[in-house]
């Protein structure tokens, strides 16, 4: 492996991409040091894992943003890829941007144009909405900053740091290597790993700087080595699951040209198991903030014990019915991310206009409804999946850590972002391996 990594570093261009990217990503964490200096960051955590402060904090964990800080990056990357979102369902229901799709390169370079003007209308949107949330009852501008010019100009500053790093992701996907926006999302979130890390292993610490024994101390060692076991195996699974596949067989036809008969090739389709990835967690852990935030606002307002049951039972990883609706959004959310973004109609005309067939099944109308049901029945195998992999991290508060945050390294959003993105970069590192007659990193050595 280390001679394999060596390698990596010996090829020119790939050297090049490769610090570039390195760069760009340390000039990112570095923005989350610059702070606004009229921020009242107390009043950004006020209240712990409740009202703002609390949706602040599960938000951050897939925007790629620290808004707690109240820092020029604080918005992240999110607002970037709300607007990409929406264009991308637009284009399944809006004729003139679908038209746009399939123009082919002109029109993609249309639409990232739209994308960016609509990113910095949400950026301002949502600047403005955070800073001037005193109606919410949270004062987040310092009391002698607290005027529409200081107001204005944090909102202006605000969207100008998304924008900014709009452009780093943009400038890592063609001069780096890897998706920009996808590894400035796992950098956010890995950055956050050894403060979290480091407050929860302080409890498996004897005074003199020693491992605890069996039973000892605030957690005992053998909690530390289950903990170690199991993030290991819920690595190993989630890279399983988002690589796995279901094979379709494919035959092209024989045609016989002069004295030749050619085609009758054998291939195959390959269709993921995990389509949708990790967007219908963002989805749907995104839309339970609603009533989890608007709750605890108007219980703020209006002190009712109703209000605050509702609160608790709709707080991130709490109750039943929290869980109850995460998991069936996401069922509901894999399966329309998959009917948007697989069209089975389309895949079986491209078929019939190239000459192949699904075996055992005519082309068109057939072929279409039988690649249907296939990825009907693996999508419920991803949903469930996901489902799983959400709700781990409040099986792991509740039965071995105790601390939420620390549980969200074992799965959700965070691990999943984390290995998709860590395979999709081994993978591109791979290509241009390849390319120049080197052997992949994944590859055995002969």
């Amino acid at each position: 492996m280390f001679s394999k990594l060596i390698t990596v570093f010996r090829v020119p261009e790939l050297r090049r991409k490769i610090f570039l990217t390195l760069g760009l990503l340390a000039v990112y964490r570095m923005g989350f040091s610059i702070t606004l200096p009229f921020i009242d960051h107390s009043a950004i955590n006020s209240g712990g894992g409740d009202g703002l402060g609390g949706m602040l904090q599960m938000v951050q964990v897939f925007s790629a943003s620290n808004i707690t800080s109240g820092s020029i990056f604080g918005l992240g990357i999110m607002p970037y890829i709300t607007a990409s979102i929406v264009f991308q369902l637009l284009g399944t229901v809006y004729p003139p941007l679908e038209a746009l799709q399939k123009e082919g390169e002109s029109g993609r370079r249309k639409i990232n144009e739209y994308t960016r003007y609509a990113t910095v209308l949400i950026c301002m949107l949502q600047s403005f909405f955070l800073l001037n949330s005193g109606a919410m009852g949270q004062e987040l501008i310092l009391a002698e900053y607290n005027t529409w010019p200081w107001l204005i100009m944090g909102t202006l500053v605000m969207t100008t740091g998304t924008v900014f790093l709009m452009w780093i992701g943009e400038q890592i996907d063609e001069y780096g290597i890897g998706n920009g926006i996808s590894l400035l999302i796992m950098a956010g979130i890995l950055a956050r790993l050894p403060l979290t890390a480091g407050n929860y292993l302080s409890g498996f610490m004897t005074e003199d700087g020693g491992l605890v024994g069996i039973g000892q101390g605030t957690h005992g060692i053998e909690r530390l080595l289950v903990l170690a076991a199991l993030f290991v195996s819920v690595i190993w699974g989630v890279v399983f699951i988002t690589q796995g596949q279901r094979v379709i067989p494919i035959q092209s036809q024989k045609h016989v040209r002069g004295r030749k008969q050619v085609g009758g090739q054998r291939h195959s389709m390959p269709l993921r198991v995990n389509q949708a990835g990790v967007m219908p967690i963002i989805f749907a852990s995104s839309l339970l903030l609603i009533p989890y935030f608007v709750f605890n606002q108007v219980n703020k307002i209006w002190d009712h014990e109703f209000l605050s049951i509702l609160a608790t039972a709709f707080g991130p990883g709490d109750g039943f019915v929290y869980n109850l609706c995460y998991i069936v959004m996401i069922y509901f959310f894999c399966y329309f991310w998959t009917a948007i973004t697989f069209n089975p109609k389309d895949m079986a005309e491209n078929l019939k206009d190239s000459g192949s067939f699904i075996p055992g099944y005519r082309p068109g109308a057939r072929t279409a409804a039988h690649l249907e049901q296939v990825m009907v029945r693996i999508t419920y195998i991803g949903a469930a999946f996901l489902a799983l992999i959400a709700v781990f991290p409040t099986v792991v508060s509740t039965t071995l850590t105790g601390n939420y945050a620390v549980a969200t390294f074992f799965g959700g959003t965070g691990l999943l972002i984390i290995v998709s993105v860590a395979l999709d970069l081994v993978q591109k590192i791979d290509s241009h391996l390849v390319m120049r007659n080197y052997s992949g990193l994944l590859e055995a050595d002969e």
